[in-house]
């Protein structure tokens, strides 16, 4: 793949501020259309670093940091945390490689895809909706919120969705909304758990739980090879962080905050705003990888989602995790009740026992606790809702036939109404998280997409990127094995012990 004379065209006006094409280069990728050669914005300096990765923390801090990882601990104890660690640093390179994909070309990684073979990127298309139509974080949320207030889970969490939907509506640009309300939530409970965990955590379960994280010669613990527990030890290793598609979706935030080459693609827009739609360009764009100048900033995007992805992504995440490992190791101790709903997997009996433990310190903790529960559905919410609209309508736009005569902000609101409208009917007539059958199927495809995932990443950056910016073989190798690892453990379980049920 590389730069030729071949006329860009169909390209449309260049939206976000970014340079128009000023020759007719372009820079052929996979079987689709080739990419014109553009202009690289300046990338901003390494020390503001607030970006997407605030975004892909607050839909990864989720109940596999908060419950299934402390369960874990309770089980197997502290030097099961090296699977975590691992899980995360794979999870980081990923990241990063989405985020080289993106940047380097303005399209997301479903468009990626669709370069090395359509039917990749339909597989995903449908994963999307097989797994992300069913409401069970909002509803889970509600079912804390009820605890305090008394409001039925049922009416919190059709408000909820409701809300979701009106502001994702009525919003000019929906990024900035995103950004700024995820960024706000995710640092009420990083800042709320801490001081909880600092009030009813003790220093040797702090030391115990950072001691296992590099405990890398405990192995698989004795007892987890089981039918009971191995499904579990794949999907917390599967969501340690963001879990199924969220990596993905990612390189469509990256375009939307204008990282790299995103400058070129118009942002989403709220429904009330779609008739300020700039147009949209038919593929992405490809800078000269032969310029020094271009070279250097785009050594400075790399600096920068590099820092992104350290200091907020893999910080944070394990921040959280370890703050609510230690509160569960605590709860564990001075409450037998919520150890043995933890030991049995009883989560709707875990929670407020562990509640209870904190209420022993201090009378309000409890009610500091059930709000956590509750912030954490509804910022999961927020962001799987955006999150979802935003990949299906990508993948709509540029791929199903007829959909290009429409707006992307009526094709975004069309995906994002349609999942509020079902979850709404799920959450009032029907069970919260689907059928059981069915989420058992579709636990398996979230863990399996991972691993896919990794397998296809590895391919596009290396088939669809110039030869100057590919990773390297250390980082292919990354990909590799991690996308081998989901997959095998996966089949493993199922073959082993016929188990596909991962939470």
């Amino acid at each position: 793949m590389g730069i030729s004379e071949t006329p860009a065209g169909g390209g449309g006006a260049v939206a976000g501020g970014g340079t128009a094409v000023t020759d007719g280069r372009v820079h052929h990728a996979g079987r689709l259309a080739p990419m014109p050669i553009r202009k690289l914005p300046e990338a901003p300096e390494s020390a503001h670093i607030l970006g997407p990765a605030m975004i892909l923390v607050a839909l990864g801090v989720g109940f596999g940091e908060t419950y299934l990882w402390p369960r874990l601990v309770i089980v197997f104890g502290p030097e099961i945390r090296w699977m975590f660690l691992v899980g995360v640093v794979v999870q980081t390179v990923v990241m990063l490689e989405m985020a080289r994909y993106a940047m380097a070309t303005g399209e997301s990684i479903f468009f990626g895809a669709a370069r090395l073979a359509k039917p990749l990127m339909w597989f995903f298309f449908a994963t999307a909706i097989l797994v992300y139509i069913w409401p069970g974080h909002i509803s889970a949320g509600a079912e804390g919120l009820e605890t305090l207030t008394g409001i039925p889970w049922q009416i919190s969490a059709s408000v909820a969705l409701v809300v979701i939907g009106i502001m994702f509506t009525v919003v000019k640009v929906i990024y900035n909304l995103l950004e700024n309300l995820l960024g706000f939530l995710i640092g009420v409970l990083v800042i709320g758990s801490a001081i909880v965990g600092a009030i009813v955590g003790s220093l040797a379960d702090l030391g115990a739980v950072l001691l296992g994280l590099f405990r890398f010669d405990a192995g698989f613990p004795a007892g987890s090879l089981t039918a009971e527990w191995f499904p579990l030890v794949v999907g917390a290793m599967a969501f340690a962080g963001p879990s199924g598609m969220q990596q993905m979706w990612y390189t469509l935030w990256l375009r939307d905050k204008g990282a790299g080459m995103g400058v070129h693609i118009p942002r989403v827009r709220g429904l009330m705003h779609a008739d300020e739609e700039e147009t949209i360009p038919d593929t992405g764009s490809m800078f000269d990888v032969d310029d020094p100048e271009e070279m250097r900033k785009w050594q400075g995007w790399r600096k920068w989602v590099t820092i992104d992805a350290v200091v907020l992504f893999f910080g944070t995440t394990m921040l959280v995790t370890i703050i609510f490992t230690v509160l569960a190791m605590n709860a564990a101790r001075v409450n037998p009740e919520a150890r043995e709903a933890l030991l049995a997997g009883e989560r709707d009996v875990a929670l407020p026992a562990m509640a209870d433990a904190f209420a022993q310190a201090a009378p309000i903790l409890d009610t500091v606790f059930f709000m956590f529960i509750a912030l954490i559905g509804f910022k999961a919410s927020v962001g799987l809702f955006d999150a979802f609209a935003r990949g299906q309508a990508d993948m709509s736009y540029y791929f199903l036939p007829g959909m290009k005569k429409f707006k992307m902000a009526q094709i975004y609101s069309m995906w994002l109404w349609g999942v509020i409208v079902f979850g709404i009917l799920i959450l009032n007539f029907g069970p919260a998280d689907g059928p059981e059958a069915i989420l058992n199927v579709l636990a398996f495809l979230s863990t399996f997409v991972m691993g896919a995932y990794c397998l296809v990443l590895a391919g596009v950056n290396n088939v669809c990127l110039p030869k100057k910016i590919r990773p390297n073989m250390a980082i292919t190798a990354v990909l590799v094995l991690g996308g081998i690892g989901y997959i095998g453990m996966l089949l493993y379980s199922v073959i082993a012990f016929g188990v596909s049920d991962l939470g």
